[in-house]
């Protein structure tokens, strides 16, 4: 379509009123009140980035592992991204679900999951990456042509990025959750590397060690291991 408030809005209201199938995919050219992480808005040029939702039924997923998809599409977009970019360390998937180029953003993944009982009925998978756009509001943000200097040919895009999350889903269904979790390990942004944090209103210093099964950020500062939800950890330097 080409403009919508929300791809995961729209995603949604088929799901709800049973007009998406398993794989069903929301595409707009201008978003017009995306959402990110932490109720942010999602900000992306009209015609020049990525934003869509896929719809899938993973009712073989307990609701209390549904981080693993979580993973399983950063890990979708990171495959995809490496083919576009080749093998770089720069590339990253920030906790939870973040794209990095070195310590700029080059997309955001927000899935919404409506459970049932102890089962996730459907996910909306919300993927917002930066392709073409070149000029940003903020400096921390960066695109796929900023990075290479070349442009890009959206719908090709679409198909390889559908293909890689099919491939992601597939290995999730099939059961193999626990190569899934250490191959995000590798690609998460500064995984065993001192940094400092904040929390609780205060400055901590210390290393990223871990993701626990509820998603949840392990972080070893000093001789503790503290676990953090989403809103309750800052990154700083």
């Amino acid at each position: 379509m080409p403009e919508c408030p929300s791809t995961n809005t729209e995603a949604q209201q088929l799901a709800v009123q049973n007009r998406a199938t398993d794989g069903c995919c929301v595409i707009t050219d201008k978003q017009t009140a995306g959402r990110g992480q932490r109720g942010n808005q999602w900000e992306a040029a009209a015609g020049e980035n990525l934003t869509m939702s896929v719809v899938w039924k993973p009712a073989f997923l307990p609701a209390a592992d549904q981080f693993l998809l979580s993973q399983a599409v950063a890990l979708a977009v990171h495959d995809w991204l490496t083919q576009l970019l080749g093998e770089s360390l720069q590339l990253r998937v920030k906790w939870p679900n973040d794209i990095f180029f070195g310590s700029q953003k080059l997309g955001g993944i927000l899935i919404e999951n409506t459970l049932s009982g102890a089962k996730i009925q459907h996910s909306v998978v919300g993927i917002g990456l930066n392709i073409n756009q070149q000029q940003f509001a903020v400096p921390t943000a960066t695109s796929l042509a900023a990075i290479t200097g070349r442009s890009y040919h959206l719908p090709a895009l679409v198909a390889r990025l559908l293909e890689s999350l099919e491939r992601r889903y597939l290995q999730l269904r099939s059961g193999r959750i626990g190569a899934l979790r250490t191959e995000y390990l590798r690609v998460l942004y500064r995984f065993q590397e001192e940094h400092e944090y904040e929390a609780d209103g205060q400055r901590l210093r210390g290393q990223i060690v871990g993701v626990d099964e509820a998603g949840r950020l392990a972080l070893a500062s000093g001789n503790s291991l503290r676990y953090f939800d989403l809103k309750e950890i800052k990154y700083l330097h």
